[in-house]
């Protein structure tokens, strides 16, 4: 097997449909927009790139054919912020043959050790805001909207490639019209809203886009800062985001609560437009579009993105009442599912949240790390 770093155009192409190779139409996976995976991995077009730096790799077999690709990522942000000396393995994808498989690593971990940093941990892709894990429960399940997908044998091919499994991620799906959630939701938003008169849970406004982006990043970077993993979003960063997702977002499902004005909380689900991407195979055009649009408003699942709560107001019924606005919004919608993802393994009060929400495990995920001997 021969590696060789990622140069000319040709390559930087292989690298993006790699993936088409991997995996066959019968597959789970969903294939992403080619469009907008050459964003992800540009380094003049992804923000995440302005305070990271990569190397992209392909592994070939003895016929000059690409078998597998990995990249080697220095998150300063994160080795800032985590005070972790820690590089990241993300992108990867492989046929089932460990002398490709170990290339690939063996390559990665050695272009962060010539950084002077000996320690890898992933697939983050390309960082922990971003799609992360090998998937290890739930193969026969097509992923969500923004979430990764990976055959069973990555797992294997990890294990003997030397890295070791250190954290699990879930996902819980939650049936959306359970009338026994409802109800008991109900009594705990009225008691929430007795004691904090002065709270107003409210849609996203998108007319005042860039100044609600202004207190959702806000409420993003106070809640989760005690997460595992967490790096704060950039403002370049969180700004592509919400460009991206704007067209997706429906404002009822997006909501903001506030405290005397203050920003405190906030609960973000989408349609789970995974299930049109299935049918796009990559491309927007010729028929993408078409299909986008007609398949739109069949949708029936939802993805919960995000929900958090400042620390000062955690244990308040806050929750709640973001979860009973939207609930109640995608009853009369006609949505049958909702997935509640990604919740980390030691997450103890979001899990007990989701499972307050009727919410139950059906895909697990596995970060894994290498270490320098």
């Amino acid at each position: 097997m021969k590696v060789e770093v990622v140069k000319t155009e040709k390559q930087f192409d292989d690298f993006v449909k790699l993936a088409w190779k991997i995996y066959p139409k019968s597959s789970p996976w969903v294939p992403p927009l080619v469009s907008d995976l050459k964003v992800l991995y540009s380094s003049e077009l992804n923000p995440f790139w302005l305070h990271a730096q990569r190397e992209f790799f392909l592994v070939y077999d003895d016929n000059g054919n690409p078998v597998g690709k990995i990249a080697a990522i220095i998150d300063r942000n994160y080795l800032e912020f985590q005070n972790d000396a820690c590089g990241f393995f993300g992108f990867f994808e492989c046929i089932n043959d460990i002398a490709a498989a170990k290339a690939l690593y063996e390559a990665a971990f050695n272009w962060l050790k010539s950084k002077g940093i000996n320690k890898m941990m992933g697939p983050m892709n390309p960082g922990t805001n971003d799609e992360v894990g090998f998937v290890c429960e739930g193969f026969n399940l097509s992923p969500s909207l923004m979430m990764a997908y990976t055959p069973q044998y990555y797992l294997d091919l990890a294990q003997k490639c030397g890295l070791t499994k250190i954290k699990e991620l879930y996902a819980y799906d939650m049936d959306v019209a359970n009338d026994s959630r409802v109800k008991r939701l109900e009594r705990i938003v009225e008691m929430a809203k007795r004691k904090m008169p002065a709270l107003v849970v409210r849609p996203v406004d998108l007319k005042k886009f860039r100044s609600e982006l202004k207190l959702v990043m806000s409420v993003y970077n106070r809640a989760w800062e005690k997460n595992w993993g967490f790096v704060p979003w950039t403002d370049e960063e969180f700004e592509d985001l919400a460009v991206r997702i704007k067209p997706l977002v429906d404002p009822n499902l997006a909501v903001i609560a506030l405290m005397n004005g203050s920003p405190v909380g906030m609960l973000v689900a989408a349609p789970d437009y995974n299930k049109i991407l299935k049918k796009m195979n990559g491309k927007m055009f010729p028929f993408g579009w078409a299909k986008f649009l007609y398949y739109k408003n069949k949708l029936d699942s939802l993805r919960l993105l995000i929900m958090g709560v400042v620390k000062e107001y955690h244990n308040k019924g806050i929750e709640a009442i973001m979860y009973s606005k939207t609930l109640n919004y995608a009853i009369s919608k006609g949505y049958k599912h909702c997935e509640l993802s990604w919740v980390l393994d030691d997450n103890i009060p979001t899990q007990r949240t989701s499972e307050m929400m009727g919410g139950k495990i059906y895909k697990r995920y596995a970060i894994y790390q290498k270490l320098e001997k």
